[in-house]
């Protein structure tokens, strides 16, 4: 019986206006409307789908300011068991290497972990290498990108889909998974999850209950800087042809231009 810790991420919703401070060019995280990443639905979904095959537990695991514990009541409410929130003022603009730090250390703190479960981005950063920068702090194997999972016994198994073709991994757990939108779809929380979800555990550390220094995260420690940003200009009209007995060609000509063919 598999016990699962799902790592999750509340971002800007990628249909509102997303844009970065003023200030230290930070993500505003004030300026969107906030949900939890899609990807991390179907990470928290393919937990529940083993859980609900093989039992054992779920426990979902955020970083992030107060308005996070939006996200985690959706998991919530969705079906994982319990969860735990990083919330400190310190993590505030801290990198991919940083952050997995962070959550590695996060990680350390829960006893029994056999197999963690990761979207492979988040919709705000897209680094997608999070999940493998902590397996390599944790010393744990790492199958990433994955479309299709199982867990047999001791082992994992994978696919994982690129331009080159399918892949398949295998590991022994404990081991750190991540998953692309192919995974599955996921579950709408019903109202019995939801109000549930209100009675559920949310365990909040702060870094000094991780024992991490706050002078190694953040944004004045991370390892890259953004020195300025200019905004995307604003869409413009597009070019009008009115087939006169040569539309054809003229937008043959307006698409050689563009280099579309």
């Amino acid at each position: 019986m598999p016990n699962i810790v799902v790592l999750i991420k509340q971002v800007p919703d990628t249909w509102s206006e997303r844009k970065l401070t003023s200030g230290d060019y930070t993500l505003d995280r004030e300026a969107a409307d906030a949900i939890l990443d899609e990807i991390n639905e179907r990470a928290v979904e393919e937990a529940l789908l083993i859980k609900e095959a093989q039992g054992g537990e779920v426990t979902v695991l955020a970083a992030g300011p107060d308005r996070a514990t939006e996200a985690i009541r959706k998991a919530l409410s969705m079906g994982a068991d319990k969860a735990i929130h990083i919330n400190d003022p310190a993590i505030h603009g801290s990198d991919a290497v940083q952050t997995s730090y962070i959550l590695a250390a996060a990680l350390g703190q829960i006893e029994g972990i056999e197999l963690v479960i990761a979207g492979n981005e988040a919709t705000d950063g897209r680094a997608g290498a999070v999940p493998a920068i902590i397996a390599e702090y944790l010393g744990l194997p790492q199958l990433t990108h994955l479309r299709k999972l199982t867990v047999d016994g001791e082992r994992i198994a994978g696919e994982r889909e690129t331009d080159e073709g399918v892949f398949k991994l295998e590991a022994t757990l404990p081991a750190i998974v991540s998953v692309t939108e192919k995974i599955n779809e996921p579950r709408f929380p019903s109202f019995k999850g939801i109000m549930a979800a209100k009675k559920k555990e949310v365990q909040t550390f702060t870094l000094a209950d991780l024992g991490v220094d706050p002078e190694t995260v953040g944004v004045a420690n991370a390892g890259t800087k953004v020195t300025g940003v200019t905004p995307k200009p604003a869409r413009t009209a597009g070019a009008k042809i009115v087939d006169e007995g040569e539309g054809g060609n003229q937008i043959a000509t307006y698409l050689v231009g563009q280099k579309i063919i």
